[in-house]
This record gives structure tokens, sequence and C-alpha cells, in this order.
């Protein structure tokens, strides 16, 4: 169950564009049993490949002005999910082929949908972070309740974390800090102890938290990636301490970690794509191949974790199949795609 929720990690940033619309990456999502299957979004459109990236089909352009989020569902991935700006959820009963809006109780100011998380067994239950809070739905997005107790003044969720061996636990990462909750998002308590000074956070909101990641071995451990650095805790987030000061950038937009071997991290930024083998104490560069360091997203394949997908701001998609060692550009080119009798 594990390495099937892995595979659909996805892991997004603020929706800014710095680079060309088409050449921009905001998500990525990957096939659970299948590796050749890939889902991208760029600010325009998803695509999908059917055949490892050789060839693309394009959808539908949504009714919204951006597609912001994709995310397939771990146990039934002919479901897919895209969040938008401006126009909240679509749903995809069939790999892609027909798009549904899904947006039953969600306010109508949803600006944006930065990130989606499924319960590992049960996933028509399904967390949203969004500009304007949580959203929590069980019924696979036919309707959706805001989760927001404890956490009223926050305005916008980046990033949500889900402990996978206790999935009432989970972590809500904002413009203010972090938040816990270990009643499936019922309610949320601040845990931002380590992270930074309450009263400077509250002066001047000095702190985003782009990425959380929960350790797939030790879910005690999680990480913070945020515009001032990087961070971890060992207790659940009763309490973080600095790591990574080292990186040749400390804005951290994406961070994936190695299924099976915990001490493998990788992250991404404005200064490319790092990796670590010691738990985050040390890192090496691993740019050989990008056109570009602007890196937007990066996802983790469960099946190969040596194969990596990496989205760029600049320069669109990237694959690693040595574990971030070169890095290939994979054009996003539509033309044939491959039968429908494979998994979809």
């Amino acid at each position: 169950m594990l390495k099937r929720a892995l595979a659909t990690l996805v892991i997004c940033v603020f929706p800014t564009a710095c680079g060309k619309q088409s050449d921009a990456i905001v998500s990525i999502a990957v096939h659970p049993t299948n590796p050749n299957i890939l889902y991208v979004s760029t600010n325009e459109r998803v695509y999908k490949t059917r055949d490892g990236g050789q060839s693309w089909e394009k959808f539908p352009d949504f009714s919204a002005r951006r597609v912001t989020t994709v995310a397939v569902d771990p146990l039934l991935p002919a479901t897919v999910y895209a969040g938008t700006m401006g126009d909240a959820v679509y749903k995809s009963p069939d790999g892609g082929q027909r798009w549904l809006p899904h947006n039953v109780g969600l306010k109508e100011h949803v600006s944006y949908v930065n990130q989606f998380v499924f319960h590992p067994d049960h996933t028509e239950t399904i967390y949203a972070a969004t500009t304007v809070g949580v959203f929590r739905t069980t019924s696979g997005g036919r309707s959706w309740e805001e989760q927001m107790t404890g956490m009223k003044e926050v305005h916008i969720v980046v990033t949500l974390a889900m402990n996978l061996k206790n999935p009432r636990v989970l972590y809500a990462g904002t413009t203010g800090g972090v938040y816990r909750s270990q009643d499936s998002a019922t309610s949320w308590r601040k845990v931002n102890n380590g992270l930074i000074p309450g009263e400077v956070l509250e002066a001047a909101l000095a702190l985003g938290v782009n990425t959380l990641v929960v350790d797939p071995v030790d879910p005690d451990t999680v990480y913070a990636g945020t515009t001032k650095g990087l961070f971890r805790t060992k207790n659940q987030a009763d309490s973080w301490e600095r790591i990574g000061q080292s990186l040749p950038d400390q804005f951290i937009s994406s961070l994936v970690i190695h299924p099976t071997q915990n001490q493998v991290l990788y992250v991404g930024g404005r200064a490319g794509i790092q990796k670590s083998f010691d738990g985050g104490q040390t890192w090496q560069s691993m740019n050989k191949g990008l056109e570009t360091l602007n890196i937007r997203a990066i996802v983790l394949s469960s099946l190969d974790p040596h194969t990596l997908y990496a989205g760029t701001n600049g320069s669109g998609l990237y694959r690693s199949k040595d574990g971030a060692q070169t890095w290939t550009r994979v054009q996003l080119v539509t033309g044939p795609t491959a039968s429908r009798s494979t998994a979809s």
C-alpha cells in the first residue's frame, strides 16, 4: 500500500510560472503499477503518456484558466483528478478521456487547488490543499467539506502530507507554518516549534511551507521544505530542527524520499536538484543534463526508485534512470498512443 501511495506523490509550489507557459511543468503523477503511464500538467492542460514518454495524448482545455495539480487514485488508477485555478476540481473516470467538474461544497472563491492526498485504504477519501484551506471528500469528489477547525487564521494551504501507517495523522504546510491533525483533519494544531519564532511569523508571514513529506519507513519523521530552508522533525512535529544549511539555495520547492532507503532524499529549488545519502546532513548537486535549474516538481517511481521525473519552470520535463546522476529531456510531443488494451 505504501508503494502505491508513493507512486502518486505530487509535490507542488506556488503556481507562478517563471518561464514560458508551455515550458512550465506544474505537476507530475506516475501510475502506481505501470511505470510507462505518466500524467503531466502544464499551466494550460494535462498530458498523458502510455509508452514512457515516447508519445503523448493532450487532453482538451479545461474551462479553468490554469491546471495547477494532477493526481492518480492509487487503488483505481484509471481515476485521475486535476486541480485548477479558478474552477476547482475535475475528475476523470477513464484515464483522462473525459473530465467532469466535482465541486459541490467547495467555496466559489477557491482560487487554486494546490495538492490532493488520498487515504491509502479508502481512496474515495481525499484531502485537498487550496488557497482557502483544507477540504475533504469521502465520496471521490462528489461533495467536499471544509476542514479548518484550529486553522482559521490561515488563508493559503500549500501542501498536505499523511502518515500512511496512521492515516488519521496529517500535516498541512501553509503560509503560516505547519499544522498537524490527529483526527483526519477534523481539527488542527499549529506545530511551529523550531521552525520560526511565533512573533516573527505573526508579524510578517515570514515562512512559507512549500512541501511536507512523511518518512515512509519512520513516520514520526517529517521533512518540511520552506522558503527559508529545510527542516526535519523526529517526533511528529512536536519540535523541528534546521538541516541542509549547506544547500546552495535555501528556497525548497519540492522533496521526495526513497521508499525503502529513507536516508536518501532529493530536493528541488532554484539551484536544481540536490541529493542526500545521509538523511539531509550532506548534499550533492545532481544537475547533469538539466537545461534549467529552476525545479518546480519532482516525483520518484515507487516501482523503480532509480527513476525520477523533474518538472522545470523553463525547459519542460526531464527523466533520470540512474538516481539523478544524469537527466534527459522528455518532449511532450503528441502523436500515436499505445493500445487501449494496456492498463489505463
